[in-house]
């Protein structure tokens, strides 16, 4: 599987290769600067971008913005966004298309490689890697809506957790119910959300974030 890389600084950058290198992935490129991603990702087509948000020159959304930029050219080209801080509007450009192979991970919240690997591996295979805080900022971000505000406790819980990219039975582990009773409220979030129901777990996530993430 072949990576490009981009993060400015170097003793992350180098750790990362190193990371993934250890656990088989490719680096196509590892660089510093927007302008050398841009070249990258339109010269080596990678089968996953990992991406810092901020990179020279402008140390803004250069990162990003290159990403974002191949991804119109390449729909569905898997990226991995790392970053300090939940940006909504990052996470909200990212999920407009709603093609997959999406990812969104704050640095100081990957705890262990395995982690990070994972996460790396479900983004190139069309899945999304969006870390809580994200999701539950986007969530924060519709509590007023009437369909979402529609959903229970335990409802909110779940689509959480979908969001994140679980199957049910990794939410039914987590939340130490039944299945069928994931099962249940998958459905019921559906309903109230107005989405097709979907076994799919890729494309029942990218549904949930799709909704939540549209203007109004």
């Amino acid at each position: 599987m072949r990576v490009v890389l981009a993060e400015d600084l170097f003793l992350l950058r180098d750790g990362l290769v190193r990371l993934l290198e250890a656990y088989g992935f490719e680096i196509a490129a590892a660089v510093e600067s927007g302008p050398e991603l841009a070249r990258a990702l339109a010269e080596l087509d990678p089968d996953v971008a990992v991406v810092d948000v901020r990179l020279p020159p402008t140390h803004t959304d250069e990162g990003l913005q290159c990403a974002l930029r191949a991804r119109r050219d390449r729909p569905g080209l898997p990226v991995l966004v790392l970053s300090q801080h939940v940006e909504q509007l990052y996470a909200r450009e990212l999920l407009a298309d709603g093609s997959g192979g999406v990812g969104y991970l704050l640095k100081d919240r990957v705890f262990d490689a395995e982690q990070f690997v994972d996460a790396v591996r479900r983004v190139a295979a069309g899945g999304t890697a969006m870390d809580p805080q994200v999701i539950q900022q986007l969530l924060a971000r519709r509590a007023d809506d009437r369909p979402l505000g529609a959903l229970t406790p335990r409802e909110r819980e779940v689509l959480e957790l979908m969001a994140q990219g679980r199957s049910n039975a990794a939410i039914a582990g987590q939340l130490v119910v039944t299945e069928r009773a994931i099962a249940k409220h998958t459905s019921n979030i559906f309903t109230k959300l107005g989405l097709e129901v979907s076994d799919d777990d890729n494309r029942r996530v990218l549904a949930v974030l799709a909704h939540l993430d549209r203007d109004r």
